[in-house]
């Protein structure tokens, strides 16, 4: 993970957004001393895909920095099982971080990002419309703080698991 730009070099772009959390703390500061609000938002996103975007667009719509968390390659097996991730970690972050509307991208390794919410203290929590806003992890923190939460409606047809069948289904060689 980037920590920051090395002294002596030129910014290396997307990579200067990838922090680690204390590195993002320390970056999230200043902006928010100046009055900017954090919009949070975690997941896998190990295969990204249109409906991954429109809720990215649509969160930092809610704020004026987008915080991505990403699950770390140990966490995405843990969830959805030992042929995941697809892409590692720090591909999926650097993909992630090449996105206009993200700001920053970290990660966390535990199941749920609850830790990472409570240092971080968001403004706005969001999430995709397959979780109910009273499931979303760290709802709680940020609402006792007067934020807001939100569950973005997800876009038809549009999931990696479906995405990882339609192409298994395209490229397995029928037996025989």
């Amino acid at each position: 993970m980037t920590q920051s730009p090395r002294p002596g070099r030129p910014s290396t772009g997307t990579r200067d957004k990838i922090l680690t959390p204390a590195a993002l703390l320390l970056a999230l500061a200043p902006r928010r001393a100046a009055g900017e609000r954090v919009v949070f938002t975690n997941g896998c996103f190990d295969l990204l895909h249109a409906g991954h975007i429109e809720v990215l667009e649509k969160a930092r719509e809610l704020g004026d920095i987008l915080v991505v968390a990403l699950n770390t390659d140990l966490s995405v097996s843990t969830l959805k099982g030992p042929l995941r991730p697809i892409v590692p970690q720090d591909n999926r972050a650097r993909v992630m971080a090449g996105l206009e509307c993200v700001s920053y991208v970290t990660f966390f390794e535990e199941e749920t990002p609850l830790q990472l919410i409570e240092r971080l203290l968001p403004d706005t929590l969001v999430k995709g419309g397959d979780w109910p806003v009273e499931r979303i992890v760290g709802s709680d923190i940020v609402l006792a703080r007067k934020g807001l939460v939100r569950s973005i409606p997800l876009v038809p047809d549009s999931s990696t698991t479906g995405l990882i069948e339609r192409i298994l289904a395209r490229y397995t060689l029928p037996e025989g």
